[in-house]
């Protein structure tokens, strides 16, 4: 989790030794996206508060780069 301005930001990091699965942002599917959405709903309820705006990036990490894929999907 992180924060940029007034928006908590949850992160997920993921990284492909290569490219023969997909990419890195490819292994978060539906899935895996409902399991970080129901996360960040119950970090809010135990924060307090659900009046943060939230957003869900991808960190691909690769050999030679980092690729950050802001608002990689939504609740």
């Amino acid at each position: 989790m992180a924060k940029d301005g007034d928006t908590v930001v949850f992160c997920e990091v993921k990284t492909r030794l290569s490219g023969a699965f997909g990419t890195p942002a490819e292994a978060v599917d539906g899935k895996k996206e409902k399991r970080y959405i129901d996360i960040a709903r119950y970090f809010l309820m135990r924060a307090g508060s659900d009046d943060f705006a939230v957003r869900f990036d991808v960190l691909e990490v690769f050999e030679d780069r980092i690729n950050h894929i802001v608002g990689a999907f939504t609740a």
